[in-house]
């Protein structure tokens, strides 16, 4: 029989190596909001956006589902995430290379964007501010209606379009 100290730290590490099995997008077969990827080069950085894409589906959404004021996943299901593969500028204020979840605050007139360190996580139920590493502040613009909300690069900027809003963020190597 084994040491139950032993057995324990065995299934800890057996749950430690699933988490981020787990934690990945995974298969979307099931899903009402399917999965979505983007991914660019700007200036010489590899920017990989990956999210879910509900979908308008005649509801309000500004102010009523996703709420003005608060913090929000930025898409369906896991938290969106964002990966740069060099150190850059977001609206001129550096970021490391690496992987963030990315959250938004909507409002009516500006946005607040977030990049925070817990790259893996379900939704906003477990943000925690104590782990941005860096939030900046955009005004949204208004746009033709996307039913399935997507991200798209173009040319420098990082760009949310859903419903008839367009929510975008400059992007620049760090010097």
């Amino acid at each position: 029989m084994r040491h139950p100290l032993t057995f324990a730290a065995s299934a800890l590490l057996a749950l430690a190596l699933a988490a981020p099995a787990a934690a990945q997008r995974g298969d979307d077969a099931a899903r009402k909001s399917k999965n979505g990827k983007t991914e660019a080069t700007i200036a010489g950085v590899e920017v990989a956006v990956e999210y879910g894409r509900p979908l308008v589906n005649g509801r309000e959404i500004w102010g009523k589902l996703v709420p003005y004021g608060r913090v929000w996943r930025t898409g369906a299901d896991e938290a969106t995430t964002i990966t740069f593969s060099k150190d850059v500028t977001v609206e001129g204020q550096r970021l490391a290379a690496g992987t963030y979840s990315l959250f938004t605050i909507p409002g009516e007139s500006e946005w607040t964007v977030i990049f925070n360190r817990t790259a893996r996580q379900w939704g906003a139920y477990e943000y925690d501010a104590g782990a941005d590493a860096l939030r900046v502040t955009v005004t949204p613009e208004s746009g033709e209606h996307v039913e399935a909300l997507d991200f798209v690069v173009e040319g420098e900027r990082v760009v949310v379009r859903w419903e008839k809003a367009r929510v975008g963020f400059r992007v620049a190597p760090a010097a």
